[in-house]
């Protein structure tokens, strides 16, 4: 069944630059505290989904051009979202309960920690502060990062869909390729991304097949307000979310 259905959810998503791997909801509560599980069945079969360089070619710059939006939060917010719904459409034989990376329980904090899914999945690997056998900042706390290993940094991880009437307890966990193979490496990710996130260098800390694309780095550097320009499209909000460091919202221990 989760075979099945992770072919479906790849014809749908894949063409548009979406990666989706399954997991677990067990897997992923058993490395997360109590306040942050998940309220479902361990067995409970769940699809991290990522966003690979192409989707902005693939799946943003279409859904822009296709639709007139007068006023919009976030338009890659709002492109996932569009996504997301027709995969519960295109699976109206299944319920999907579809959790983006930006959303928040009313204690302000994260309704998934999507870094942590990633990793559990085996999509991408979720390097932090233990992962370093000889810590080199003390007390200081060092945001954890999520590398690909097809494309480094250049990518995003924009939320789970969970199938609560799909079990699935034969699924086997895949690990994550463990891609920053050397200490020295991984401090200069975790400084890289912590301290010097605006200069993207964190992203190559490996050789990568595919980057974003010139417009694309070019929609991400500009200051969130600013990239409705871009687009020519307004919005009636005074804030939004980031889009750009798309890791921003998602730290959490794993």
């Amino acid at each position: 069944m989760a075979a099945a259905v992770q072919q479906r959810l790849s014809e749908l998503l894949s063409p548009l630059g979406f990666q989706c791997e399954p997991f677990l909801i067990g897997w992923y509560n058993a490395v997360m505290q109590p306040s942050f599980h998940l309220q479902y069945p361990d067995d409970t079969l769940a699809f991290v989904v990522l966003s690979m360089p192409q989707m902005f070619e693939k799946a943003f710059k279409p859904f822009i051009v296709g639709k007139q939006l007068s006023s919009v939060q976030d338009p890659i917010d709002d492109c996932v979202a569009h996504y997301f719904s027709l995969v519960k459409k295109n699976f109206s034989d299944q319920k999907i309960e579809a959790i983006h990376d930006f959303e928040m329980l009313p204690n302000r904090r994260p309704k998934v920690l999507v870094q942590s899914a990633a990793h559990v999945a085996g999509a991408a690997y979720y390097y932090q502060m233990k992962d370093v056998q000889k810590n080199p900042w003390g007390e200081k706390k060092m945001y954890g990062v999520c590398i690909h290993p097809r494309y480094g940094g250049w990518f995003a991880i924009r939320g789970v869909l969970i199938f609560p009437d799909v079990q699935a307890p034969s699924l086997e966990q895949k690990l994550p390729v463990d891609c920053v193979s050397t200490d020295e490496k991984k401090i200069q990710v975790l400084e890289r991304f912590n301290l010097h996130w605006r200069d993207w260098t964190y992203r190559d800390i490996i050789d990568v097949e595919e980057r974003y694309s010139e417009e694309q780095k070019q929609y991400f550097a500009t200051p969130p307000a600013e990239r409705f320009k871009l687009l020519g499209l307004k919005s009636d909000c005074s804030s939004m979310t980031s889009g750009g460091n798309q890791q921003s919202t998602t730290h959490g221990a794993l």
